[in-house]
């Protein structure tokens, strides 16, 4: 049996903190290709992915796994009480950056996924694609090995991405879509001038402040069937000024919008920009705005997928888990245009935060359950 509590110990010992592949990739592709998995590298812009598939390449049952390898930065390691990439087990846990978010998960599935296919050879194939630039931009991760899979043919059935998914206990969530996600920096200009004489000048934090209202104090929707109330938070106000008696001559704000499936990004990208018009001219001022958009909303609906990870989480916790679309976002926000995507993994109350840690049951109890999905997937 493949030890997935010792494969996430080895795991955050490699240093890949994005983009850096740190060994990750180099010692899963040992692994798996041990196992008769035949593995490519798919690198792309200096992000360094792995594509695995045990079985023949078509095969009309195809179960895939997803997930990254990358890690955040582990800042100060004053503040750890082990060291970050120590990967220690202590007190039932293991510690370390990226033990939550997901070397953890990505230990699981692989570990059930070459145990699988050792003891009971399935009559299809099983899929892992795992990527080194999830907590990037993800321009050459995911992307990445969906545009090559395309390319070459490769198709998964259904997937699941293994990022952390439950709040409190192992089981007690899945997410079956997530909310839409989009930035806008927006710039005011005016003209700069002496604050004793206001009327020679044209200040824009006026109109910044009226936008700024008027965006915050709007209600985009009230949620849908299987999603929360969209939100737009401001994030940043700034005119870069350290002096009391100058007017500004221009004024920056910055936003954030999480949006349901009654929005998409470039309808909310109009509505934002109709907004800053009529501010603009009103107050005399020019607007410019500069949109990103991270991803659109996106469901899988209940059905299939849902049901099947389900009752293998019932099946080794006991527990039924709640459908949920909470969060941020994934990268099955790029999955979801290849095949049918739900997320499902540990706890993740600690990730990306000095000491992250998961417990030692919890790892053992994931794989088993990534073991059961595949054995009754292809059970069928």
């Amino acid at each position: 049996m493949t030890d997935p509590v010792e494969l996430t110990q080895a795991l955050i010992r490699c240093p890949s903190v994005t983009p850096e592949e740190g060994g990750a990739l180099v010692l899963l592709q040992d692994l798996l290709e041990g196992a008769g998995f035949t593995c490519t590298r798919v690198d792309r812009g200096g992000v360094s992915n792995l594509f695995a598939r045990w079985g023949d390449k078509g095969a009309a049952k195809t179960f895939g796994f997803n997930g990254h390898t990358d890690v955040v930065p582990p800042g100060d390691s004053g503040l750890w009480s082990v060291m970050p990439f120590a990967g220690e087990v202590r007190d039932g846990e293991v510690w370390g950056r990226g033990a939550a978010d997901m070397k953890s998960g990505v230990a699981a599935f692989a570990a059930a996924a070459v145990d699988f296919v050792r003891e009971t050879p399935p009559d299809g194939a099983v899929i892992l694609a795992i990527t080194g630039d999830e907590e990037g931009d993800a321009k050459d991760g995911t992307t990445a090995l969906l545009d090559w899979m395309d390319e070459q043919g490769e198709r998964m059935a259904m997937c699941l991405v293994g990022e952390p998914t439950c709040p409190e206990t192992l089981g007690d969530m899945i997410k079956i879509g997530r909310r839409g996600s989009m930035n806008a920096v927006v710039t005011v200009t005016g003209r700069q001038g002496h604050s004793a004489y206001p009327h020679r000048a044209a200040n824009p934090l006026p109109a910044l402040a009226a936008l700024a209202d008027r965006l915050a104090s709007e209600e985009l929707d009230k949620g849908s069937d299987h999603f929360d109330a969209s939100t737009l938070a401001l994030t940043s106000i700034d005119t870069g000024n350290t002096a009391t008696n100058v007017i500004p001559g221009a004024a920056k704000m910055m936003l954030n919008i999480r949006f349901n499936d009654h929005h998409s990004g470039s309808a909310l990208t109009e509505w934002l920009r109709g907004e800053a018009a009529e501010v603009a001219g009103r107050f005399g001022v020019t607007i410019d705005m500069a949109v990103k958009i991270s991803g659109e909303s996106f469901l899988t609906p209940p059905g299939e997928l849902s049901e099947l990870v389900s009752g293998a989480i019932e099946a080794v916790t006991g527990r039924r888990p709640a459908l949920s679309t909470t969060g941020g976002t994934s990268d099955a926000r790029f999955v979801k245009d290849h095949c049918p995507v739900v997320e499902f993994g540990l706890v993740g109350q600690t990730m990306h935060q000095a000491d992250e840690r998961v417990t030692v049951a919890d790892i053992e109890g994931l794989a088993a359950i990534y073991r059961r999905i595949l054995q009754d997937y292809f059970a069928v």
